[in-house]
Formats: C-alpha cells, sequence, structure tokens
C-alpha cells in the first residue's frame, strides 16, 4: 500500500502556512482590542498598550446613544431572523416536496434577486420605503434585510430538505398531519443544522448592515449599531477609541450567536451541498 505520510519538508510547508493565515485571521479584531484600551492621545501609535484603559468604553455607553442604537438593532434582528428564518424554511420545504405551476419561475427569481448590488437597490427601495411612510421606522429595515436573506436562505433550505427522505412525510400522512403538521412536527426537527444555518446568516445580514441602515434611518435616536459607528469618524472629526470601544462591543453578540451555532453549521452547509 502507498505510504501517505508526509515529508518533512512538506509538513514544515503545511504548519508554516497554517500558523501564517491565522496570524493574518487574528491580527485585525485584536488590534482592534487594543486600540479600545488605548488612551485617545495614543490611537494611532504602534505601540503595544502602556496604560491600558477603559475610559473609551465608558464614554460609549455613557455620552452617546450606543445603548439606544443596541437596542434598534436588537429589536430588527431578532423579528428579522425569526421572521427570515420561517419563510426561508416554508418556502424551501414547498419547492422541495410540492410540484406547482411556477415553480420553476420562482426558483429563478430567488437566484435572480441575489445578482443586483447593493448600490442599485438603494434607491428604488428607498422611494418603496418613502411611498408607504416607512423611512425612519424600524420596519424599513426588516422588509429589505428580509428580501436580502431569504431568497439565498429559501435556496439552501431547499438543497437541505432534499436530503431528508419523502417517506417520513408519507408517513405524517398516513398518520393524519396535513402538510403543515407534517413540515411543523416531523421534518422541522431534523433540519436543526439547515435552520442554524439560515438564522446565523439572517442575523450577520441584519446586525452588521451598513448602506440601507444609513439610507433609511436619519437621527441618533433611530439609529442601529452599524450605522451609529459612523458619527464617530466622519469628514469633521475621528474619535478612533471610541469607534474601536464600540466595535468591540458589537462584534460580541455576534461572536456569542456564532459560538451557539457554530456545532450546526459544518453540517447544515454539507447537508444542503448534497442530495441523496
Amino acid at each position: 500500500m502507498r505510504d501517505q505520510r508526509r515529508s518533512p519538508l512538506a509538513s514544515i510547508g503545511l504548519h508554516a502556512t497554517l500558523i501564517i493565515a491565522s496570524a493574518v485571521a487574528v491580527f485585525p479584531p485584536l488590534w482592534l482590542l487594543v486600540t479600545s484600551l488605548k488612551p485617545k492621545s495614543e490611537a494611532f501609535s504602534t505601540d503595544v498598550v502602556k496604560n491600558p484603559t477603559f475610559a473609551n468604553y465608558r464614554h460609549v455607553l455613557a455620552d452617546t446613544e450606543f445603548l439606544t442604537w443596541f437596542g434598534n438593532s436588537l429589536f430588527i434582528v431578532v423579528i428579522t431572523t425569526l421572521l427570515g428564518v420561517f419563510v426561508a424554511a416554508t418556502t424551501g420545504y414547498a419547492v422541495s416536496r410540492f410540484r406547482f405551476p411556477g415553480m420553476r419561475p420562482l426558483m429563478w427569481l430567488l437566484l435572480i434577486t441575489q445578482m443586483f448590488p447593493v448600490a442599485i437597490l438603494i434607491v428604488p427601495l428607498y422611494n418603496i420605503m418613502s411611498t408607504l411612510g416607512w423611512l425612519n421606522q424600524p420596519v424599513a429595515l426588516i422588509v429589505t434585510y428580509l428580501t436580502v436573506a431569504v431568497p439565498f436562505c429559501a435556496w439552501m433550505m431547499k438543497g437541505f430538505f432534499d436530503t431528508i427522505p419523502v417517506e417520513i412525510d408519507e408517513a405524517g400522512r398516513v398518520d393524519g398531519l396535513n402538510p403543515f403538521g407534517t413540515f411543523w412536527r416531523l421534518v422541522v426537527p431534523l433540519a436543526k443544522p439547515g435552520l442554524a444555518v439560515t438564522g446565523f446568516y439572517t442575523f450577520i445580514t441584519a446586525w452588521a448592515e451598513v448602506a440601507y441602515a444609513s439610507a433609511f434611518m436619519t437621527g441618533e435616536e433611530n439609529l442601529t449599531l452599524s450605522a451609529g459607528l459612523q458619527t464617530f469618524v466622519n469628514q469633521y472629526s475621528s474619535d478612533w477609541g471610541s469607534m474601536t470601544a464600540a466595535a468591540v462591543m458589537i462584534a460580541i453578540p455576534a461572536t456569542l450567536v456564532f459560538s451557539w451555532a457554530q456545532r450546526h453549521l459544518v453540517a447544515g452547509l454539507t447537508s444542503g451541498a448534497t442530495k441523496s
């Protein structure tokens, strides 16, 4: 049998590549954290923190609208994630299990919506939200984020549901369940990895988005976290210490959500990529 062991040189090269890649990945968030602990006068210093301080964090929490932005973002993200997961899952299940007129155009439509960049969509969406009177209202961002996340997630959930045996649905119908009952009681418990991926993608879409939040929301009391960051650094002033401190606090919820969902992410992505 052929020897599959790596040569010492290949092993050294592999480990060196992994170490360099890890350092490149870790450096930006680490430097962000370091900068947030520096006094404002040392924000641009390349030295490691000499006199660490939490003054930037105290300033952000006490003297800005950060907590208001956090509340706005949390409300929008929770509603968007719940609706996004439900709509994407039911859409993916429908196109996976049923055959109906217009199914193929629907799938193409979901795909085509992913082709348009944000810059093209901002103006028409702004006009729509203005006509509906939704500007400066959370519903504007919730609807917009759903239009971004649901098409991709529906395609992904369709691929995931394709891997779940149809016999489970048939057993549910034999037991007297209607299609939604079969979906909710039998299929959803088996689809947790796919739902975790969908939830995480929808969460990140809403939590980190800047362009729509800046265009549709004005006034500091209406801003989300990502849009609020721009108030620290603009063409008139630059408060890098406060911005980095705010960025670190914004990253904490995303890290917690990722830590909760990561055990399902690999299983969900790989299952949705294959068909049994």
